[in-house]
This record gives structure tokens, C-alpha cells and sequence, in this order.
């Protein structure tokens, strides 16, 4: 299929590694021009040389903690009139509710919701005016499912969650569109850190960490990270013009509710 959309640019937040990767390479693929962007030179460095020798697109690193005034700014910079967003970010480690401060709450709140909120601000109005936009937030299974001890995780998201959904009624007759990712197991460096961290508090092998994982996934296994990339670009798509204001669960058919 085609997706519509060669020639066009993207900035894709915390891209460098992970989930966002997979965005990025799907998009690459697809012919558009990407904006790399993490907060270690590194990553972004060997994301930005593996993307431009696979595929005959702009690729363009930034080096920047997009949380901040300066980092959005410096993104802005390398690509004022960006057609796709894709808003990302790594989430807090988990936490037990009664252990959580007033900072961290504040912090969390800053990074995972004001943060990627501004950045929707600064581009949304031109993405109106040209007539086409595509935002895509990763968010996580989480805010369908909340746990108690992900509540740091689970809460901004939550108010980005509803923000967003309000903003996509009014920007959708513009062709622009506002939808989430909700994963959940996918096999990247963030399940890596969950398994080690069930290693040490329940004194379980790496294996055994992985295995529980997976025995919690209907499918039977973790998700490919470029199953997720491939929904992503698909989002993206001059195709999808019609589905906005949508949380859509990439989780190996484990939702246990209805919606």
C-alpha cells in the first residue's frame, strides 16, 4: 500500500533507540524525512547514520532533551514546518503510590504531559494552514489499565490523554488528525529494564523475568518494535484522514475490556 506520504517531514521525539526508532525507520521507508531526536549524541548519531545508508531520505539529528524550551526549540529549528509529529518520551520506573513526592509528581507532570503539550502548541497552527498534519503521540496500555504501581506513569498520561482528544474535534476538518499508541511488551531496552528489575525483587533469573512476561500476553510472545513502527507510519498516512481522537491498544489481543 501506499502510504501517501514521500516527500513529506516528520519530527520523531526521543527517536534515537526504542520504539521510536521503529517509527522513524517506518517513516524512512515510507520516503519521508526525519528528524532523529534523543539526548545522547551516540544514539542519535548511529540511528542518524544506519537511517541514511538504508534509505534515500533527509535524515537529520538532534541532540536535545525535548522537555525543555531549548530542545523544543532546537527541533523547531532543524524542521519549522513538520507534516507528522510523533511525541515520546521514557516513562518513570515504577513506584509504590505512598513513596511518591510532591517533586516527582510535579517533574513527571512537566515532562510527560506540559512538555509534549507545548510542543503540539508551537505546531498544530501551522499543520491547520497547510491542510495536513499527522500527530501521534506513544503513550501506554496503561492508561486503559491502570496499576497502582505505574501510577506516575499512568496519571500525566492520562491528562495528555484527554487533552489531546479534545484538540483532535477541533483540528480534524483541517486534515489533521491526533491519535495515541497504547503498548504494551513490545521487545526493546524498556522490557529489558522490567526483567531486571523483577530479577532483583523477586530473586528470579533473566529468563524467568522474560517468561512471566510473556506468559502475560495473549499472543504468546513480546511485540516486534517494527510492528509498532509499521502502525505508526500507517497513522501517518494520507489514508488515515478519517480515524483521529483514537487510543489504539498494540498488545497481543491482552485488553481485557471491550473498549
Amino acid at each position: 500500500m501506499d502510504l501517501g506520504i514521500a516527500g513529506r517531514s516528520a519530527i520523531l521525539i526521543a527517536s534515537s533507540r526504542g520504539l521510536g526508532r521503529a517509527c522513524a525507520e517506518s517513516l524512512a521507508r515510507e520516503g519521508v524525512n526525519v528528524i532523529i531526536n534523543g539526548r545522547t549524541e551516540a544514539d542519535v548519531t548511529q540511528a542518524v547514520d544506519e537511517l541514511r545508508a538504508s534509505y534515500p531520505v533527509t535524515v537529520t539529528g538532534v541532540v536535545a532533551d525535548a522537555t525543555t524550551t531549548e530542545g523544543r526549540a532546537a527541533l523547531l529549528a532543524a524542521c519549522p514546518a513538520p507534516d507528522i509529529v510523533l511525541l515520546n518520551g521514557e516513562g518513570p520506573s515504577p513506584a509504590i503510590f505512598d513513596t511518591l513526592s510532591e517533586q516527582q509528581w510535579a517533574e513527571t507532570a512537566q515532562r510527560s504531559m506540559i512538555a509534549p503539550l507545548m510542543f503540539v502548541q508551537a505546531v498544530l497552527p501551522g499543520m491547520c494552514e497547510r491542510g495536513f498534519g499527522r500527530i501521534v503521540a506513544i503513550s501506554s496500555a496503561m492508561v486503559k489499565s491502570p496499576n497502582p504501581i505505574m501510577s506516575l506513569s499512568h496519571g500525566p498520561r492520562l491528562g495528555l490523554t484527554g487533552v489531546l482528544k479534545g484538540l483532535s474535534k477541533d483540528v480534524v476538518k483541517h486534515n489533521v488528525t491526533i491519535n495515541q499508541l497504547l503498548p504494551e511488551r513490545f521487545d526493546t531496552g524498556r522490557q529489558r529494564q522490567m526483567a531486571e528489575l523483577a530479577m532483583l525483587i523477586k530473586g528470579i533469573t533473566y529468563d524467568e523475568a522474560r517468561a512471566e512476561m510473556i506468559a502475560t500476553i495473549k499472543a504468546g510472545r513480546l511485540g516486534r518494535p517494527e510492528e509498532f513502527g509499521d502502525a505508526f507510519a500507517f497513522l501517518c498516512s494520507a489514508n488515515a484522514g478519517y480515524m483521529s481522537g483514537q487510543n489504539l491498544q498494540l498488545d497481543g489481543g491482552s485488553f481485557e475490556g471491550v473498549f
